[in-house]
């Protein structure tokens, strides 16, 4: 061992790195960030080339990368459902950042500090807390590649396998490992080479490869070679012998070239998402998916002909998709055996995309099958639910790209033929049964006490009713329950009848943009003309199109087109001024108030509670409905997918009104999930939702999975109808005959 005075300890950058090589070196570095600086701006020019983005994605920037860091360095995202990928993702980012600042350490003193004042700053105690630093982290690093690779190789995660995975997968992670162990095995030759001085201890996993090397005993140098050519003598030490010295240049020289690799590499495959997944956390809309992009009188804007119709960020997503596969894995339209697999058509629009950038064929978007990039089929699938982008780590928009590829879908004609049943009975009648305007408020027919029409009195609550608890006979008692909530609880409330229409979102979302915007327009002409303090609304998807969506429209834009049956001009509630409620929130603060007599005794039954995707993951809203549950006395036993993980109804995005081969049901599994996966199993009595398309679902996957025996299917306001003793008032017993 060496023994070095600790002020003075440090080492060589470059040993046994002659003059020419050094120069080698270096021009592979110019070589190297020159092809990694093309790579990023054909990147980047790309994302130039898309279409302009309707949300404002760079604005308070410095705010946005902060908060993008904050994401991105606590690997939150990654943690969400899996430890294992969290803790395996976090040793990884931080052991390579750590690794990455410390070459960067290196290079800042040796061509800074160093070479402009003299000041040369890795040595003593910095040194050494650097070396201990860079071992530790290095091999956090190393353990997480190893833990990577055995999740991918050993345990064959399905997440991680699929129609995308290809060698670009392999290399990826088997240089991350080689970089990882080629440090650590050319810190253990260079620490033996020099005589295993005292204070290298510090680098414990390179000290303890020297000890190996010293156990084997390794020559330190070769032996020296001497030669005469020419009349001309030559002396040097022999770079062919085995011996620590030449050990240590091997290493180093395949270390550097696999690192100058990747460092190359970076822009032209998977390892760029290290680059483009950061940009697409910085750029993320926080309200993505509750809100889709304002809708231009020109709809063609919004569609996708062709891929020069998606915007740069929409192109930036599909770079930032790292085939994880967590969106996969909660995709309730995969799990039912439906065409769908989000990942895949993320990844289809971007093989499309640099296919056609490297002079492919062109080839149509979507269509009903053929050759097209997506079939229609697969887009039917999706039930808007948001849980892929929930899941995501990278904050990928799916639903914003899926919405654009249903527009051109619906644009096309190539929408089923119960859609498009779906879209003429809200065209000729306003609401998606096809009935009779007239008839929209007869559910209150039989009830004790007269319902104010909003149009003609004021009123605190103007309650839109919706579609399915006004024309569904299930639905119906739902809406008895909740007026006669609102009675007891003495609040004005009222209705617009015959003047109310379907809310416009799930068309929407299936890519009947104009039809929307008729339904918004109808909507909000209609409510100028009354006068009321909040609007309450039953149905989650209703309540986020209102407070989410109209007041993104720009109604001044239709205001010369002559198909649009309304005069409004203004952007309606975009400062907020409105409070949009769904009814669980209003009746929650009702019952904190005191206004509704309720101890939490009243009832005694075991229940379970399914978080409609619109109210939870769409608006966050996990507590209100809770609430009420236990303001009941109910005994509430979570599922193990609630709140944001909720498994959606499979209602979504069109699917309440299209009819899929599914094994098994959305609706099946997730009763299924009641009865077998929670504490209670079998003694849940209650499936309780508080969504009107949720009730219709469950009642029909109770039936379809024979379950009518084992659970009822409850809304939130029956329980608490029948928690103050107010049935017959609302009339439940009339309904169910």
């Amino acid at each position: 061992m060496n023994v070095v005075a600790q002020s003075d300890v440090g080492r060589e950058t470059y040993l046994g790195i002659s003059n020419v090589e050094y120069a080698l070196f270096y021009l592979l570095v110019v070589i190297t960030l020159t092809v990694l600086t093309y790579g990023v701006y054909q990147r980047f020019k790309r994302y130039a080339e898309g279409d302009d983005d309707p949300f404002a994605r760079l604005n308070d920037l410095p705010n946005r990368i902060a908060a993008a860091a904050k994401i991105v360095l606590s690997n939150e995202k990654q943690f969400n459902r899996d430890l294992y990928g969290g803790l395996m993702h976090s040793f990884i980012l931080w052991g390579f950042l750590t690794l990455l600042i410390a070459t960067l350490i290196i290079g800042f003193e040796q061509y800074t500090t160093e070479l402009l004042f003299g000041i040369v700053f890795w040595e003593g105690d910095f040194y050494l807390a650097y070396q201990f630093m860079v071992d530790a982290m290095g091999l956090l690093f190393v353990v997480g590649i190893g833990m990577a690779i055995y999740r991918r190789y050993w345990v064959k995660n399905h997440r991680l396998w699929g129609r995308h995975t290809s060698n670009e997968d392999d290399i990826f992670i088997w240089t991350l490992f080689g970089l990882g162990v080629g440090g650590f095995l050319l810190e253990g030759a260079r620490i033996y080479a020099t005589g295993m001085p005292d204070h290298e201890v510090v680098s414990f996993v390179g000290y303890g490869i020297a000890i190996v090397l010293q156990a084997i005993d390794l020559p330190t140098t070769g032996a020296a070679v001497e030669a005469t050519v020419n009349g001309v003598e030559y002396s040097a030490v022999s770079s062919l012998g085995y011996n620590a010295e030449t050990l240590h240049w091997l290493i180093w020289w395949k270390h550097s070239l696999l690192a100058f690799f990747f460092i190359a590499w970076i822009p032209y495959a998977k390892p760029f998402h290290m680059l483009s997944s950061f940009a697409n956390v910085v750029t993320r809309d926080e309200n993505a998916g509750a809100r889709l992009p304002n809708v231009p009188s020109d709809l063609d804007a919004t569609n996708a002909e062709s891929i020069d119709d998606f915007t740069w960020k929409e192109i930036l997503d599909q770079d930032a998709c790292t085939k994880c596969g967590r969106c996969s894995s909660v995709c309730p339209a995969k799990a039912s055996d439906r065409p769908l697999d989000p990942r895949n058509v993320i990844l289809d629009l971007k093989k499309y995309r640099e296919d056609l950038d490297a002079d492919g064929e062109e080839k149509p978007i979507i269509a009903d099958g053929g050759t097209s990039v997506i079939n229609t089929e697969t887009m039917e699938s999706c039930m808007a639910c948001m849980a892929c982008m929930d899941a995501c780590p990278v904050e990928i928009e799916h639903l914003q790209s899926f919405t654009r590829l249903n527009r051109q879908m619906t644009d096309q004609g190539d929408v089923s033929s119960s859609m498009q049943d779906v879209f003429q009975n809200v065209m000729q009648d306003g609401n998606t049964f096809g009935d009779s305007p007239r008839n929209r408020a007869d559910w209150a027919d039989d009830l004790e006490f007269d319902v104010t029409d909003a149009r003609e009195e004021e009123v605190d609550y103007l309650w839109y009713v919706g579609d399915y608890p006004s024309y569904d006979e299930r639905n119906k008692q739902v809406a008895r329950s909740l007026a006669t909530i609102l009675q007891e609880a003495d609040v004005s409330f009222g209705i617009l009848f015959d003047d109310e229409k379907y809310d416009g979102n799930d068309i929407r979302r299936v890519g009947e943009e104009f039809l929307y915007v008729e339904l918004a327009g109808h909507h909000v002409e209609t409510w100028e003309d009354c006068e009321f303090d909040k609007i309450v609304c039953t149905d989650p998807h209703s309540y986020n199109t209102f407070k989410n969506e109209y007041p993104e429209l720009d109604f001044e834009e239709f205001a010369d087109d002559p198909m649009m049956p309304f005069d409004y001009t203004d952007d309606w509630n975009a400062d907020g001024e409105i409070d949009i409620y769904h009814w669980t929130q209003a009746v929650e603060e009702l019952v904190e108030n005191g206004a509704l007599d309720l101890n939490g005794t009243e009832l005694d039954y075991t229940v379970t509670y399914h978080d409609p995707c619109h109210l939870g993951r769409y608006n966050d809203e996990y507590e209100a409905p809770r609430e009420l549950i236990r303001a009941t006395g109910c005994e509430l036993d979570e599922m193990p997918r609630n709140r944001a993980n909720s498994f959606c109804c499979g209602g979504g995005g069109g699917g309440l009104w299209m009819d899929f081969e599914e094994e098994p049901k959305p609706s099946e599994e997730r009763i299924r999930e009641a009865l077998e996966d929670t504490d209670a199993g079998a003694g849940i009595e209650k499936f309780v939702v508080a969504c009107p398309m949720c009730m219709t679902m469950y009642e029909d996957g109770r039936k379809t999975g024979g379950y009518e025996d084992d659970i009822e299917v409850v809304d939130i306001a029956e329980l608490v109808v029948e928690a103050i003793g107010a049935e017959e008032k609302a009339k439940l017993e009339v309904a169910a005959d």
